[in-house]
Parts: structure tokens; sequence; C-alpha cells
């Protein structure tokens, strides 16, 4: 089978699409036939090697050679004790951590698989899983945004922060969406009242209070971040440098301590709110802002825009085309 392969980390040249065995499932694994996958920032830390702590299980190269998390597609193969699912069902699959679904052929365990809803493409049911749960946790169940509201996120461009803008909105907030000059248009699309280029002007250092800030890229000092919150202001890092995940680990619970402000790391459970975020779909309530396609052959580029900051919205790779 065909497969976009990383055996060393670095961009998007280290990427090789190439043959590879087609796996075969554990009595616990289905095997399932790839139709979509969705890129995240986890994909391309994983390419990268940065930050640090994802080199845990692989400090000089890559323990995981396959990317691709995020996928839809078709059961093809069921393992003996597999019971949830049967050939021709077709799926979402959640494989953070595990990976494997740039490929034509995947196995995942079967507590990773849900069925895909009936009527909703592979490539949307593809963009439901990481992107959305990041987006839903921190804007409902972490961030508890209410009508009237000031929310800030920042990298509100890309695949969670396009969703995290549709959600704050829809619970009535007041929407300030950062990112780069090129997607300006889009977070203006999606809702947001307030964009800000952040090559052009800090957020962190205007007249604006904030109820909520969810952070994806971690570009700013803890410091500057509690001194943008309003009182009983929530402040959630999602990803970033290593250094700065570490220091709101660390600092976030102290400050937080002897504050009205609370800062922390959203630690995300995937899957565990799928239901509602597709209901959410279903509903015309948010929509997956999809702006770049690729074929299998062609993800290299996909990986490009990730690791440049140029995506807007979620990164398709369709890897087999719907009829």
């Amino acid at each position: 089978m065909k497969a976009l392969v990383n055996t060393k980390y670095g961009n998007h040249e280290v990427l090789e699409y190439k043959d590879v065995e087609k796996p075969a499932p554990k009595k616990n694994e289905v095997l399932i036939k790839v139709h979509s996958v969705s890129l995240n920032s986890s994909d391309m830390e994983n390419l990268t090697g940065h930050p640090g702590y994802i080199r845990i299980f692989g400090p000089f190269k890559p323990a995981i050679h396959i990317l691709g998390s995020d996928i839809s597609g078709i059961v093809e193969a069921v393992g003996k004790k597999v019971s949830k699912f049967q050939v021709g069902d077709k799926v979402v699959v959640d494989l953070l951590m595990i990976c494997g679904g740039l490929a034509e052929y995947v196995c995942a365990p079967e507590k990773r698989i849900h069925k895909k809803l009936v009527g909703m493409s592979f490539e949307i049911a593809s963009t439901i899983l990481q992107a959305a749960d990041v987006a839903f946790q921190g804007i409902n169940t972490k961030g508890r945004v209410k009508q009237g509201q000031k929310v800030l996120i920042i990298g509100a461009g890309g695949g969670s922060g396009s969703f995290a803008i549709q959600l704050a909105k829809h619970y009535g907030a007041e929407v300030t969406g950062v990112d780069n000059g090129s997607k300006l248009d889009l977070m203006k699309s999606l809702g947001a009242d307030h964009v800000i280029d952040y090559t052009q002007v800090d957020c962190t250092k205007t007249k604006e209070r904030y109820d909520l800030i969810l952070d994806l890229v971690a570009a700013h000092p803890l410091l500057q971040y509690k001194s943008a919150l309003n009182p009983g202001g929530k402040y959630f890092i999602v990803g970033g440098k290593l250094s700065r995940i570490f220091k709101t680990l660390i600092f976030g619970p102290i400050l937080s301590l002897f504050s009205k402000k609370k800062m922390g790391m959203l630690f995300v459970k995937t899957s565990k709110y799928l239901d509602d975020i597709v209901t959410l779909v279903k509903n015309g309530i948010i929509k997956p802002s999809i702006k770049h396609k690729f074929d299998l052959k062609d993800a290299a580029e996909g990986f490009r825009l990730l690791i440049e900051g140029q995506s807007k919205g979620k990164i398709i790779i369709t890897v087999v085309k719907s009829r």
C-alpha cells in the first residue's frame, strides 16, 4: 500500500510517498480503508520533533513513521475480539499518540473508533475530532463562555481556532481573533468581532481585557497574558514552546492562588464530547473551515503550510476520493 513516511525529524521535505506493507488487525483492532485525514498541530510536532516532549519516545529519530491521527474511512476487516464494528461500516477514528492515518490502510484499536454520522461526508467527519475537541473544551466545558463575555483566541485562523470562534459566538461572546495578516478575512467570515494581525499588534498590550484567553500558540510570557485578563478571567494554553508550557504548568497554579484570574494548561480529553460536537455540526452551529485539500502523494505541501503558519482552517488529505 502507499503511505507518507518520515524516518527522521525535519520539515515537509523529509516526507516520502512510498510503498509499505499493508497492516493486519490484531484481535482487538479494526483494519480501515482510509478515505480522509485532517492534519493537526500534533502531526506537525511529531514531524519536526518540537516541542521537546515529542522526543520522549524517540530522542534522535521519530518513533512514529506514518503520521495522521484524525481519519475517516470504511472498515475493511475486524479482529477476533471486535464486537462493535463489521466490514463495511463507515467510521471516524481518533489515533492521537498512535497515528498511522496517512496511508491507504490503518489498524486502530476498537475503543478509538466511532460510527460516522449518516449523511456527513468523509472530509467533514475527519475534522471533528482533535481540532473541534480542543475548541469545545476550551470554550465550553473549561472556559464556560457566557453571553456578553469577551474572548481572545490566539491562533484563531487555524483548525482549532476556526472552531473556537464559531463556538464562542454561539454562546454570545464578543470575540477577538489573533493570527497573521493573511487570515484576517477568514476570522471575520467565521464571526470574529475583532481581528488582530500579531505581526503588527501585540494583543496583550492593548487596553482590552478579556474574560477568557484561549492560547493555541503560546507566543507571549505568562504574566503578559495575566495582565490582559479581567478579574475572574481564565487563561488556557493548549500548545506551543516547551518552555512556555512548563512555565504555565508550574507558575499558572501559583498565580491563580493569589489572584482572581485562573491560569493553566488545557488538558484535552479526546473524543469525550464527540456526540455534542456532531450535534453542533449537524445543526449548522459550527462547520469546519476547509481551505486546503491535497491528495496523499501531495500531503507534504499541507505540512509545509502548517510549519510556515500559512494554513487557513483545516487541511484535508484525501486518500480515497468519494464517489
